[in-house]
């Protein structure tokens, strides 16, 4: 870089700081959108992302639901998958090595059935090597009490995120349920009880039918929307948490391009996961990390730090001229 150049020539900065983690830039994968990581290796460079979640991992395999098990809808698609995995010894045997190799933050998403099987997943995973953090899915139903989901009560939440706690001193992340009528007072459970970041949300629960064979189009009959429809209500459950804790939040929900990613981010959101989108194309979160620089670059902003939580919440009219600016980010 010659003496003349200034700062705006300068690439952005798009390292970011999520409590005990440091990311070399916002850009995430979402759990069970992306398998292992190895499955998309043929379609970008792994290395370009600043963490995978790998697809939630319990204590032993499982097939998951039958099928049918997916049904594409106008706006994104619903899945009612079953966490269907590996388990967690194949896992540690076959899948996390080559994370590790890759030099890539595996970011575990785990989940259980009971609140052992929580402990004991994140006791086996500490200090792992490769494992960069745990995210954990409360969007599960608790065997022992009722099949109630533990994401859906904040005391039964912060039992689950309690019990984690214990078990490890990897940073931790709650996913975080959009099913529920006060999404703040989980998010306030599961920092109190230990979480270091939140990440929100999961899928929104939803249904298909088929009006011709009179049948719901999903085996399980309900499942999980995600991808496009469900941004708006993301970015609405994205501020409500942001408003009620301090720590980290990552922002998931419909994204599918630099332009959605920086709504969440502009939000306050420090980090974001891109899910359904990965099913349309394959290479969209390389697209997005650059996206996000070239946005930043053309706006004269010196780091994705800055951008942060800038929104203005006091302008009237959101929708001016400037804001129609086509930035060509997707």
């Amino acid at each position: 870089m010659g003496e003349n150049s200034t700062a705006a020539d300068r690439p952005p900065d798009l390292s970011v700081h999520l409590g005990p983690l440091t990311l070399k830039n916002p850009v995430m994968v979402a759990s069970g959108t992306f398998g292992y990581g190895r499955e998309y290796e043929d379609f970008l460079d792994l290395e370009t992302l600043g963490a995978i979640v790998v697809k939630g991992i319990s204590l032993a395999p499982r097939p998951g639901n039958p099928p049918p098990r997916i049904v594409e809808t106008a706006a994104g698609m619903i899945n009612a998958i079953g966490l269907e995995n590996v388990g967690l010894e194949v896992f540690l045997e076959s899948r996390l090595p080559y994370l590790r190799q890759r030099g890539i933050p595996a970011i575990v998403n785990i989940f259980g059935n009971t609140l052992d099987e929580y402990g004991e997943l994140a006791r086996r995973l500490d200090g792992q090597p490769g494992v960069a953090a745990l995210e954990i899915n409360i969007s599960c139903p608790n065997v022992k009490q009722g099949g109630m989901v533990f994401g859906t009560d904040p005391a039964m939440a912060a039992e689950v995120v309690g019990k984690v706690r214990e078990a490890t001193g990897l940073p931790l992340i709650t996913k975080l349920t959009p099913n529920v009528t006060r999404i703040a007072e989980i998010a306030r459970a599961a920092v109190d009880a230990g979480s270091d970041m939140l990440s929100c949300i999961n899928t929104v629960a939803a249904m298909a039918v088929d009006i011709f064979s009179r049948r719901p189009k999903l085996a399980n009959v309900i499942g999980g929307l995600s991808g496009p429809a469900v941004k708006p209500i993301a970015l609405r459950c994205t501020y409500e948490v942001l408003q009620s804790v301090k720590c980290p939040v990552i922002g998931i929900g419909g994204i599918a391009s630099a332009m959605d990613a920086l709504e969440f981010l502009l939000l306050g959101a420090r980090a974001v996961q891109i899910g359904t989108a990965n099913f349309v194309d394959p290479a969209v979160a390389a697209r997005v990390v650059d996206g996000i620089e070239r946005f930043l670059q053309g706006e004269g902003i010196p780091s994705v730090e800055a951008f942060i939580g800038s929104l203005d919440l006091q302008c009237t009219f959101p929708f001016a001229e400037e804001s129609c600016r086509s930035l060509d980010l997707d």
